[in-house]
């Protein structure tokens, strides 16, 4: 079957069919040898992309600059304070403008609607670097992950999110997970489950590609024979500190430890982040936490996430790896 994705814009993994996805996966990876081998091939020369960042970022941002310069393309980076956007320009009016002069745009901010109105009206590929409702581009990067550390397909692996059960990340894993079949759980308070319309499609789904979503309260039967146990932080970026009490109440009980590792009944099983994490005192927030709160770590403890049952570091590699298959794909000769 022939793949095409010249041209087209990724703004959640809803944009991509089950084989697209397969298909960046596989390129992904040759990509990632070529690197590694020293006989990649720029197909990006001349190319000009646009990064727009109303959130800071660390892989996200690095992951498309190393990808563009590694493929022959050249980028500009926009920060929070660096553009009229919002401020003195509407995101329809920048994208008319952009779409003029870059060959591609991607967009890391809040709003899915910012993502989407660059995409209708710029006029070349857009690509969501996260918003608060998807972050795609994370997910492919954790597919490519996954299946480098098992043996299995997708189709029959199983991973189990412990958290906020509305989190970007964790609903789009759920996207994902639904489109190539996979055993896909969130373990989350009830308080933070998504709507019930949202839990429906994404079951249905599931089903409809050989696959399980399921969503659940209880940690051991939601981790139980997990090939992967994945978690995000509590506290996002943004967050109002005014409801930080609340969501560490609700998620307290949910942080991935030692015993939760061991529930799986998978001496095999991975630890999965998409970073940062909270996982000890040593960050600004960290500390914080632990004045407010007195916790010395939040969804993960430092002894699982220093583990080596975790594999968070070669995810932040693949996010490199990912997005360069999507920049070949989309713009490429």
């Amino acid at each position: 079957m022939s793949i095409n994705l010249h041209g087209r814009s990724v703004l959640t993994l809803d944009d991509l069919s089950p084989d697209e996805i397969r298909f960046l996966l596989r390129l992904a990876a040759d990509l990632k040898q070529a690197k590694l081998a020293g006989t990649e091939q720029p197909r990006l020369s001349r190319k000009n992309i646009a990064l727009i960042f109303e959130k800071d970022s660390t892989r996200t941002r690095s992951g498309f600059e190393v990808a563009a310069y590694d493929q022959g393309a050249h980028v500009t980076y926009i920060g929070p304070s660096g553009s009229h956007i919002g401020h003195k320009e509407t995101m329809k009016d920048t994208a008319r403008v952009l779409g003029r002069i870059y060959d591609a745009i991607e967009y890391r901010g809040f709003a899915q609607s910012s993502v989407e109105d660059l995409a209708k009206f710029a006029g070349v590929p857009v690509y969501n670097g996260l918003t608060n409702e998807a972050h795609p581009t994370q997910v492919l990067a954790d597919f490519m992950t996954m299946r480098e550390f098992t043996h299995k397909h997708l189709s029959d692996m199983v991973m189990a999110f412990v958290g906020d059960g509305r989190d970007n990340v964790a609903l789009s894993l759920a996207t994902g997970a639904a489109k190539v079949g996979m055993d896909f759980r969130v373990v989350s308070p009830r308080e933070l489950w998504p709507a019930p319309d949202v839990i429906e499609n994404l079951a249905a789904e599931a089903r409809k590609n050989g696959g399980v979503f399921s969503i659940g309260e209880h940690i051991r039967p939601g981790v139980l024979r997990a090939d992967f146990v994945y978690t995000d932080v509590w506290l996002s970026m943004g967050e109002d500190e005014a409801a930080w009490p609340d969501r560490i109440r609700l998620l307290s009980p949910y942080c991935v430890t030692t015993d939760v590792m061991t529930a799986t009944e998978n001496p095999y099983a991975k630890f999965m982040h998409c970073l940062p994490a909270f996982h000890d005192r040593n960050t600004d927030v960290g500390a914080r936490i632990f004045q407010r709160f007195g916790l010395d770590c939040m969804e993960v403890t430092d002894e699982v996430f220093e583990s080596k049952t975790s594999i968070v570091f070669d995810q932040a590699e693949n996010r490199m790896h990912t997005i360069k298959a999507l920049l070949v794909a989309t713009m490429g000769g």
